[in-house]
C-alpha cells in the first residue's frame, strides 16, 4: 500500500483513493480557502510577511496577474505573449545561424567550382 504525505493538518499516512484521502484533500482545500479569506483583508506588507516573501515580490506577482487578465498598462505583454516572443526570438536566432552556415557553404562550393 502506497502512502502520501499531504501536510500538517492531514493524517501522515492515508490509503490512496480511499475516503480518508478525499476527506484529507477537502480539509486541505478548506484550510487554503480560510487562509486566503484571512489574507484578503490585510494590506500587502502583512500578506507578504504571512507568505514569507518580500512585499516587492508580491507586488510583482500582482502586476503580472493583472496583466495576464488584460488589465495591465497598454503595450505590456502577458505571460503567454512573453513566452511566445521568447520562442520566436530563439527560432529567429537559429534561422540566422542556418543562413550564415548556408552562405559559407555556398561561398566554399563557388570557390571549389572556380578551380
Amino acid at each position: 500500500m502506497d502512502t502520501w504525505r499531504l501536510g500538517p493538518e492531514v493524517p501522515e499516512e492515508v490509503a490512496p483513493g480511499g475516503k480518508q484521502v478525499h476527506e484529507a484533500v477537502h480539509r486541505g482545500v478548506q484550510a487554503g480557502r480560510d487562509r486566503a479569506r484571512r489574507l484578503l483583508g490585510q494590506d500587502g506588507h502583512c500578506v507578504a510577511r504571512e507568505l514569507g516573501i518580500s512585499s516587492e515580490s508580491l507586488r510583482g506577482w500582482y502586476r503580472k496577474a493583472k496583466t495576464d487578465r488584460g488589465e495591465g498598462t497598454p503595450g505590456e505583454l502577458t505571460s503567454a505573449e512573453r513566452e511566445e516572443l521568447k520562442q520566436l526570438r530563439k527560432e529567429n536566432r537559429e534561422q540566422q545561424q542556418t543562413i550564415e552556415i548556408l552562405k559559407k557553404a555556398t561561398a566554399f562550393f563557388v570557390k571549389e567550382n572556380d578551380r
